[in-house]
């Protein structure tokens, strides 16, 4: 596969006799749209069984919210990317916009189950403004700043999902379950707005088809899997229903590589996927999305349980979900100080101190959980572990590949951390639920177990950034070729890599 590349570099997107855009208020801009898809995707979970009341459906029912939006991010976050890379990243971004901004409204207006579903199937679109947003930071900032902002934007998608899990329960109990959506949707103008009139256009593109073929088996596999994942519970995990899904996802996925492997113009260039700096990415990106939500299912649980059961800690919704501002707080500081951490040191151990510190962040409650100063020890670690990990592989991803593939590359990061997600409350969920009383309040075991559980996940995590190439190896390679500046190199390393070394001289 070749790629015409208009323009390439971090940074080299204008000419140095044109006025500049000023990138502050791109990254505001990007980073306003991130959190609102972010705390979109959790925002509602707290808040399921009020809805589910309010408009006469089960709570099983009302599960359709959670999934159809995963479904959505899911399977158009690809399409999504690579049409970025193809036709102008800001091009896209708008669109993306426009479908979060008509899916959130419509989703406060919805008068039934069946249009909410609709409406969070919109929203879903909008998990291609990852790849979109980091796609124009590469493209647009100056060199020094890319790898600090895009810590940041990285950090962003973890601090709006713990954002959505606090802020749930006060603005049910004193609004209504509407202004989970109203209130995102006053972020979303302002990102819109901002991306039409203060971003200009990336200058690289590569021009090309979209696989259309490509795009619909891989939306059978990510739909088939995602839904025994979301829906295994209920359905039952050795249930026909589910068991066929999960075969009917793993073969397309088979499927979908071979066909992707003969296609000349690849929805997804699975040749990167060779490339060390870019899978173990993809892996850890994997299992913290299964961290992460495990804790997002946990801590308010066990918090939320009644005193008297000798290990609950009786608070509110709204006053479990404060618990997690710590975890928010950490995620903020460390996502921009893994961009600078990566910048001196390359990606390898920022990602792989923050792997050590998501374990520790549960072995610690696994041991004992009956303080309250355990759930915020484990929740700062938390957080810092996320900060440090997921900006640290997106900047691997930035490192490993060319300018012209990075919407393709980051979207399968950012499916990997979706479905790691739906993993992750799917098997706390099912773990909680396997020990409870028979009036279904949860057993201490459960939670034990749950933390035991998320703590040998986050051992992945360790040999998977253990398994990542160190500067000094990404070095190496690049004097194989003469080159000198790495991080300006990555296309000529991505054709050394893929075998195109005869394309890089």
């Amino acid at each position: 596969m070749s790629h015409t590349i208009q323009a390439t570099g971090a940074g080299s997107g204008h000419p140095a006799s044109s006025r500049r855009p000023n990138s502050t208020l791109i990254v505001i801009y990007l980073s306003l749209g991130g959190l609102s898809f972010a705390v979109l995707q959790s925002l509602v979970a707290p808040a399921l069984a009020t809805i589910g009341k309010d408009l006469s459906v089960t709570t099983s029912d009302a599960s359709w919210i959670l999934t159809a939006y995963l479904l959505s991010a899911a399977v158009l976050t690809p399409i999504l990317g690579r049409l970025g890379d193809m036709v102008g990243k800001r091009k896209v971004l708008i669109i993306v916009l426009s479908l979060l901004l008509v899916g959130t409204v419509l989703a406060a207006l919805a008068p039934n189950l069946g249009v909410l579903i609709i409406a969070r199937a919109l929203q879903g679109a909008a998990g291609a403004i990852m790849p979109l947003s980091i796609g124009v930071v590469r493209d647009e900032l100056p060199k020094e700043r890319v790898g600090v902002t895009i810590g940041l934007l990285s950090a962003i998608f973890g601090i709006g999902a713990g954002v959505g899990i606090v802020a749930a329960g006060p603005i049910v109990e004193n609004l209504s379950w509407q202004w989970l959506f109203w209130l995102p949707a006053i972020l979303v103008v302002i990102a819109l707005i901002g991306v039409i009139f203060g971003m200009p256009e990336s200058p690289v593109k590569t021009p090309g088809r979209l696989d259309i073929l490509g795009a619909g088996i891989l939306g059978v596999s990510l739909v088939s899997l995602l839904l025994a994942i979301s829906e295994g519970e209920n359905w039952g995990w050795d249930s026909f229903g589910t068991v066929g899904l999960l075969a009917l996802g793993a073969i397309a996925l088979v499927v979908f590589v071979l066909v992707e492997l003969r296609t000349k113009e690849p929805l997804i260039d699975m040749r990167l996927m060779k490339v060390r700096g870019v899978w173990t990415a993809h892996v850890v990106a994997l299992i913290f999305g299964f961290a992460m939500f495990g804790t997002f299912v946990l801590v308010p649980t066990l918090l939320q349980l009644p005193s008297a059961t000798g290990y609950g800690f009786g608070d509110t919704v709204s006053e479990a979900g404060l618990f997690l501002l710590p975890t928010v707080i950490m995620m903020v500081i460390f996502g921009p100080v893994a961009g600078i951490l990566v910048r001196k040191v390359g990606p390898k151990p920022p990602m792989l101190l923050g792997s050590i510190f998501v374990t520790a962040a549960f072995i610690l409650p696994a041991i004992d959980h009956s303080q309250i100063w355990q759930i915020v020890v484990s929740g700062l670690l938390t957080g810092a572990g996320i900060g440090l990990a997921l900006a640290s592989t997106s900047n691997a991803i930035i490192e490993s590949v060319p300018a012209t593939q990075t919407g393709e590359a980051i979207s399968v990061n950012t499916i990997s951390r979706t479905i790691g997600s739906s993993i992750g409350t799917a098997v706390i969920a099912a773990l909680i639920s396997s020990h409870s009383t028979p009036q279904g309040l949860p057993l201490n075991d459960a939670f034990t177990i749950g933390f035991w559980v998320c703590a040998g996940v986050a051992v992945l995590a360790i040999l998977g950034a253990l398994a990542a190439p160190s500067m000094r190896q990404r070095r190496k390679q690049a004097e194989a070729l003469g080159v000198e500046d790495l991080p300006d190199e990555a296309d000529e390393l991505h054709l050394l890599h893929t075998g195109r070394a005869e394309d890089a001289r």
